[in-house]
């Protein structure tokens, strides 16, 4: 009889320091570890896509396509077995950005990565709309790639719950609901499966059921994991996180009924709200007497490296005082209790009994110090991430009181935008939304008083098509008309590429791949690009003449007018105005920046112009004064 194998794809440089530690990992950490994954024999190693392109930009001031380049250079084998696939992860017609971009935007960035030692992408649109993702497929094998369809699972919201909860988990069920009763489900096995079908007839190579929130339950894991096997001819991909409990035990049941690929993180990088570690996993396969295709002694190796890249990361990490014990299962001999609890486990997941395979598997990751699951984030079924950028926006706005009032209006932001799944960018759009309505009603006005202009787009259709129809009425209060408008190609306008006069002429962006950031991500890539420039042009002006005495600090003039402030915290996108200029009620004066969202600021009083106080890609506080009008 054959073994069964698994093949592995490593998320550790990805997703998984995405997921722990906001995507802040320097390239020169990266670099100490690359040498050991040449031996390492992943089948795929996911490196680049997903938030890598902007948060390297704008947090560490470094090159995504140098990155990309990093890697494909170091895994070009010279040994006799197969490099490992490098994989990045896509939004579909929203790339790797915030917004839709046509055509001609997807090629260039598809074209670009591919010749850059690029092999996989995984395209995945955040409303499971398949229009979305299609043109990504076929772009991406005509470009010599490998196309993998992602499908993001998703559950229906839960009804209102009983009033008058008792007790901390009560008041939770009374933030969220209960799914004991409630109308006809939307998000069924069959959904899923679909979707993938409709992928896999595109030329999708690779079938992942993307759980990007780890809401997937054991049970669950099992109906959609054995549907997609009979469904699909091609190999099915699970991916999914621990942070509300589910996730290593939905990876056993993902195994045992039959998956070809499972996305894991090595040890240091695995758990919590990342993917289950590969050690865990590799326990698991050698008591079922499954082959799982890597070198653990290689992934031994990297573990090592990565233990003082997390240190590296202490601030950005928060267990960073309570990480798990160190462990190698290739020399680390486990007492008979916990090796018991992994037999016990598998024997509990054939068996279909998820309470009991559940407390198992968690009983195994309290034994090694992983993260206990995240109460609030199972109950309100919100991507991890999702919960954290709540958190940090509410903190920037110095409103951290309202977390509870806005975790709790998600269900009712998700519905009035038809009931979209919570994946970036539509988990960022309906959280930071949920924050905007929480203040509104802090500040006694009326709901969506205050809108994203990403929401405002979603709810005009330019995302794409909802899971569920949004009312035309909702329609209409948000963007001021009923009907659906989606996402016009046509209208798109390549940015301009200006020429900078004080930096000695050059063009901001210097070459394709610096262009191609410009249209991907226009704000952040203007700065960092404009950084690159400056260097250049400080370093030929260093040569040609001594630095010049810096002039005194000019002294301020006070404010004296009425002014436009900041709302909340933020960097300014563009400013609509200048001196002299008349401006009405209603007028949009400025657009800035925040938590990814770019937000329209109107005046509220007509009056002329008599200074702008801030420039472009400045960081502004919560009530920076912005637009300073004449007495």
């Amino acid at each position: 009889m054959t073994r069964p194998k698994l093949q592995i794809r490593d998320l550790t440089l990805r997703d998984g320091q995405q997921s722990l530690f906001a995507t802040r990992m320097k390239q020169e950490t990266i670099n100490r570890l690359l040498p050991y994954y040449e031996d390492a024999r992943f089948h795929i190693m996911e490196v680049w896509g997903g938030a890598v392109p902007d948060s390297v930009m704008r947090y560490l001031d470094e090159s995504p396509w140098q990155r990309l380049r990093t890697f494909s250079e170091a895994m070009d084998s010279k040994s006799d077995h197969p490099k490992a696939l490098l994989s990045a992860l896509s939004r579909g017609r929203n790339l790797f950005g915030y917004v839709p971009y046509p055509d001609s935007v997807l090629e260039g960035f598809y074209k670009e990565a591919i010749a850059n030692g690029l092999n996989v992408m995984r395209i995945f649109d955040a409303l499971n709309d398949i229009d979305n993702v299609k043109e990504s497929i076929r772009l991406i094998n005509r470009l010599g790639g490998i196309a993998d369809g992602a499908v993001c699972y998703t559950v229906d919201p839960k009804p209102e719950a009983p009033a008058k909860p008792e007790g901390f988990f009560g008041k939770l069920k009374a933030m969220f609901g209960s799914r004991e009763e409630g109308p006809t489900p939307i998000f069924t096995d069959e959904y899923f499966v679909s979707k993938a079908k409709q992928m896999e007839a595109l030329g999708a190579k690779i079938i992942t059921l993307k759980d990007m929130a780890g809401l997937v339950n054991p049970l669950r894991a099992a109906s959609i994991i054995s549907a997609l096997k009979r469904e699909v001819k091609v190999p099915v991909d699970f991916h999914t996180h621990c942070t509300p409990g589910y996730g290593l035990a939905s990876s056993l049941m993902a195994i045992i009924n039959g998956v070809d690929i499972l996305d894991t993180n090595i040890w240091w990088f695995g758990g919590g709200s990342a993917a289950p570690a590969i050690e865990l996993i590799w326990i698991f396969c050698q008591r079922m007497g499954v082959e799982v295709e890597v070198n653990m002694e290689a992934v031994g190796r990297i573990r090592t490296g990565l233990l003082e890249a997390r240190k590296e990361l202490a601030q950005f990490d928060l267990n960073k005082d309570n990480m798990p014990r160190p462990f190698d299962p290739l020399t680390d001999k486990l007492p008979p209790e916990v090796l018991a609890l992994f037999d016990s486990a598998i024997e509990f997941a054939k068996a279909k009994d998820e309470a009991a395979l559940l407390d198992a598997c968690h009983k195994i990751e309290a034994y090694f110090g992983f993260p206990k699951p995240n109460e609030l984030v199972k109950t309100a079924e919100v991507p991890g991430g999702m919960y954290s950028n709540m958190v940090a926006q509410l903190k920037q706005l110095q409103s951290e009181d309202l977390l509870e009032d806005a975790m709790r209006l998600i269900p009712m932001v998700r519905r009035d935008a038809g009931l979209i799944p919570l994946v970036t960018p539509t988990s960022q759009i309906v959280g930071s939304q949920a924050v905007l309505v929480a203040l509104d009603r802090k500040n006694g006005k009326p709901d969506y008083t205050n809108k994203s202009n990403q929401f405002i787009s979603l709810v005009k259709g330019e995302y794409g098509k909802t899971p569920v129809a949004i009312d035309p009425a909702f329609r209409e209060k948000i963007t001021g008309n009923p009907e659906e408008k989606p996402y016009d190609v046509s209208a798109y306008r390549k940015p301009e590429n200006p020429e900078l006069p004080e930096l000695g002429g050059r063009k901001l962006a210097s070459n394709t791949e610096e262009y191609l950031l410009l249209e991907l991500l226009p704000s952040v890539a203007n700065g960092f690009l404009r950084k690159r420039r400056k260097e250049e042009f400080e370093a030929e002006e260093s040569v040609k003449a001594p630095a010049a005495e810096e002039a005194p600090a000019e002294t301020a003039e006070p404010i004296t007018g009425p002014v436009i402030a900041a709302p909340m915290s933020g960097r300014v996108v563009s400013i609509n105005v200048k001196p002299g200029q008349e401006v009405k009620p209603g007028d949009t004066v400025l657009v800035y920046e925040a938590m990814k969202m770019e937000n329209d600021i109107e005046s509220e009083i007509s009056g002329i112009v008599k200074r702008v106080l801030v420039s472009v890609d400045d960081q502004v506080a919560t009530d920076t004064p912005l637009i300073e009008f004449e007495n």
